[in-house]
């Protein structure tokens, strides 16, 4: 296994690990490498500093020395990424023209959601398209009363 630190056209940097430097080639040529942060298949290994072997004392030593840094630490650690096939990016960008069509055509009503539902679903307003927030417990007791709704989509990069 080889790991390799890539970059794309747009700088963002990244790391990924391959069986072999045929691999990332036959990878890379299928257009199979994307950046997490970006999506852009334009990528390229970026200058990386090498590994070298040391002595099991010595490994040992920087171990104690230098331990494994926790992915919860800060700005500066690194989080684990995932190359995304063909497919799941296709199926990505669906996802993110649904929710922009649905939210185009409807009203926020944000966190008052729960109660403008209720008013539709008894006559007391007229009916429209309407998004907005809902606690678990609120959404509970409205699938409870036979109020229809859906989730929107909520894709992983609108979460960073």
């Amino acid at each position: 296994m080889i790991r390799y630190t890539l970059a794309c056209r747009s700088g963002h940097e990244f790391e990924s690990w391959f069986q072999n430097s045929s691999a990332y080639d036959a990878q890379v040529a299928r257009g199979l490498i994307v950046c997490p942060a970006c999506g852009s298949s334009e990528v390229e290994k970026a200058l990386m500093t090498p590994s070298l072997s040391r002595s099991a004392t010595t490994s040992k030593q920087q171990s104690a020395a230098d331990p494994a840094p926790d992915p919860a630490a800060g700005p500066g650690s690194k989080a684990p990424v995932a190359i995304m096939s063909p497919q799941e990016r296709e199926l990505r960008t669906k996802l993110k023209e649904l929710r922009d069509q649905l939210t185009k055509s409807a009203e926020h009503v944000g966190p008052r959601f729960p109660e403008e539902a209720r008013k539709m679903h008894y006559g007391e307003t007229e009916h429209r398209s309407i998004y907005g927030e809902a606690s678990a417990e609120e959404a509970r007791s409205l699938i409870e009363e036979g109020i229809e709704f859906h989730p929107l989509p909520v894709l992983p990069d609108e979460q960073n």
